[in-house]
């Protein structure tokens, strides 16, 4: 049995502006979910009951540093267990020259092992990327491959053979990143390599909470790219529970399939607007940049949408009971 509650914090029409019917103002750093940073261990979150994740999206882009660190503050304030990301982590073009800048220097201290040079984190590692169009930008994402430790993590189930698209294990939850670009080599259409190993995949999990991350939107009301229809793969058939994807830099939260989809967008590049409303969608903003921090148990998940304004302001939750 599935119980759905979404609070409707923030809501955004086409004139850019957001209604505001309450808004909460995040508690002090440390303060959420009883969490301390001086006492946070490195350890492995497998099997945990509870666990607390950032999402961040299109957010590498030190040409905006002003945004993007903002963004970082209030995500480290939160002091997640570990960060996912719905991709474009490395503006313009995905090379090796620019990574560092674009992401270690916000948020070195969650990838372990880390080469670049910044504070580098602990074992385990804590930083779970997607690949998106401008990691893809130069059609050679080995500076990608090479600076994300994602087959060394403990979480990492090696499932599909490669870190272009795979899938781990932390607390309740099953993650699925995807790799749903057109330059992916094996394919991003339902009926692809990558989409047989995710439908297998999902089918055969044991745990409560099955959630995919990916970069193009399968649904999206934004202005600039709007719904992906390749990657409307059907993933609510094959057990997922949420979708989360950016591309466009606005947040939106849409229902279709009988699940909820998420656009994430707004990590710090350049805020972007909305078109018409697509079907489903029932939150939309775009007026600050943000994050969302997602608190899962097994019987629960909350997904919670911040926009950096004052440090920190809720415009969105939306929880799953089952």
């Amino acid at each position: 049995m599935f119980l759905v509650v979404g609070s409707f914090i923030g809501l955004l029409g086409q004139s850019n502006q957001a209604v505001a019917f309450a808004q909460k103002t995040l508690p002090a750093i440390g303060g959420l979910f009883g969490h301390d940073p001086a006492s946070q261990q490195a350890v492995s979150y497998i099997g945990q009951p509870t666990i607390h994740f950032a999402v961040i999206g299109d957010f590498g882009d030190e040409t905006n540093d002003v945004a993007e660190r903002a963004v970082a503050d209030m995500v480290k304030g939160w002091n997640p267990d570990f960060i996912i990301t719905t991709g474009d982590n490395n503006y313009e073009s995905g090379k090796a020259a620019t990574l560092d800048q674009n992401v270690g220097q916000y948020y070195s201290e969650f990838i372990y092992p880390y080469t670049g040079s910044y504070t580098g984190g602990q074992a385990p590692n804590r930083f779970f990327p997607a690949l998106g169009n401008h990691d893809w930008g130069s059609n050679d994402i080995q500076p990608y491959l090479d600076y994300f430790p994602i087959s060394t993590s403990p979480a990492n189930t090696g499932s599909s053979g490669n870190e272009r698209y795979y899938d781990f294990i932390q607390g309740p939850v099953h993650f699925f990143a995807v790799d749903n670009d057109t330059k992916e080599p094996d394919g991003a259409t339902d009926s692809s390599k990558q989409a047989k190993w995710l439908r297998r995949e999902m089918t055969n999990s044991p745990m409560p909470w099955q959630l995919v991350y990916l970069h193009h939107a399968p649904y999206s009301s934004g202005i600039r790219h709007g719904s992906i229809v390749p990657s409307q793969w059907p993933f609510a058939e094959w057990g997922a529970d949420a979708v989360l994807a950016g591309h466009d830099h606005s947040y939106e939260r849409i229902h279709q399939e009988g699940i909820v989809y998420f656009v994430n967008g707004l990590g710090g590049r350049p805020l972007r607007g909305f078109a018409d409303p697509v079907p489903g969608s029932e939150v939309r903003y775009s007026d600050d940049y943000g994050a969302m921090l997602v608190e899962a148990t097994p019987t629960q998940i909350t997904f919670s949408f911040y926009a950096i304004t004052n440090g920190g302001t809720l415009i969105d939750q939306y929880t799953i009971s089952k």
